[in-house]
């Protein structure tokens, strides 16, 4: 690979560029987080014709992202950090100006176009610029697990054994309906008739499987529901930080991996359900022992916790020479 300089210690910053999408700014400031520093976070309000084909250049690329990035341009950044598609037309416009960017999951064109990459295994991308990970990047450690549980103390009195329940949406690969909801509410009672339940939904989770979760559950005794902004404060890290056991839906990249990211088992619902690279990620962490199939699993087993963005981080600093 070609050598790198070092990047200079009197550093203009760092700064992350995404979408907007909750999955790539999670990435990419877990990726700032490690790597230290003060970081700047530029959501891209991308503009027609530049997003339909990014990260590829068309003419006028340059004035794509607004008056934001217009700025950034002429003060670009030491280093950038990508997620994203449109990020990667905006960190492949920043390279041109001189910053080092790194650049997370595959941008579909040529990788050499980006000082590093940052790609999933299961995209089954290579090249001497690219790192790979098992799952995301994410923020998950036990220092921030810790500061989860200081955040939510109220949930240390629910009954034990604690059952974090993270409930996903659907994508290309994997629906999740009513009926999907019905068949793991039926194990999920079974399995939680002691001890408490602790559900949330996301972004992505249908209305209609959020009506079925409110009358399914809001009388249960000993469990605590977040749908939406009218539960109060959205409990996602508790949840986490207090969880004895974790059941997730099986479509999530990024929930799956910040499921694994802890100390407690993992149980996926219909794994065998997943195609695709999803499929993949989750087949690859089965055979590490890190998840089991929910409908099969003991509800109790170790697991080496997934921990990947430190070590991609380490990475980072070492291609591009970073000062410690």
């Amino acid at each position: 690979m070609e050598q790198t300089s070092p990047l200079p210690s009197d550093s203009r910053g760092l700064c992350t560029l995404t979408d907007g999408n909750a999955g790539n700014v999670r990435q990419a400031q877990s990726l700032a987080r490690v790597l230290g520093g003060e970081a700047r976070d530029l959501v891209l309000p991308p503009r027609a014709p530049w997003r339909w084909l990014a990260p590829r250049l068309l003419p006028g690329a340059t004035q794509g992202f607004g008056p934001a990035f217009d700025q950034l341009q002429r003060r670009p950044p030491t280093l950038a950090i990508g997620c994203g598609r449109q990020a990667a037309l905006a960190t492949r416009l920043l390279r041109a100006r001189g910053s080092r960017v790194v650049q997370i999951l595959d941008p579909r064109i040529d990788p050499s176009h980006w000082d590093l990459v940052i790609a999933p295994e299961h995209d089954g991308l290579t090249g001497p610029n690219i790192l790979t990970l098992l799952g995301s990047l994410n923020p998950v450690d036990d220092a921030w697990l810790a500061d989860a549980r200081t955040a939510f103390p109220a949930f240390a009195a629910l009954p034990s054994p604690r059952t974090a329940v993270l409930l996903g949406g659907d994508s290309a690969h994997y629906r999740f309906d009513t009926d999907a909801f019905a068949r793991l509410a039926i194990l999920l009672d079974d399995m939680t008739a002691d001890g408490s339940l602790l559900v949330t939904t996301s972004r992505r989770t249908p209305p209609a499987v959020i009506d079925a979760v409110r009358r399914r559950w809001a009388q249960r005794p000993h469990t605590l529901l977040w749908c939406d902004p009218s539960d109060g404060p959205n409990p996602y890290a508790g949840l986490l930080g207090w969880a004895e056991r974790i059941v997730c839906t099986p479509e999530s990249v990024n929930m799956v991996s910040e499921a694994c990211g802890t100390r407690v088992p993992v149980q996926v619902f219909e794994p065998d359900r997943v195609s695709g690279r999803p499929r993949r990620f989750l087949d690859a962490l089965r055979d590490r022992g890190r998840i089991h199939d929910l409908a099969g699993a003991p509800t109790l087993f170790d697991g080496e916790p997934l921990r990947e963005t430190a070590r991609v981080a380490a990475e980072v600093r070492k291609r591009l020479a970073m000062p410690a």
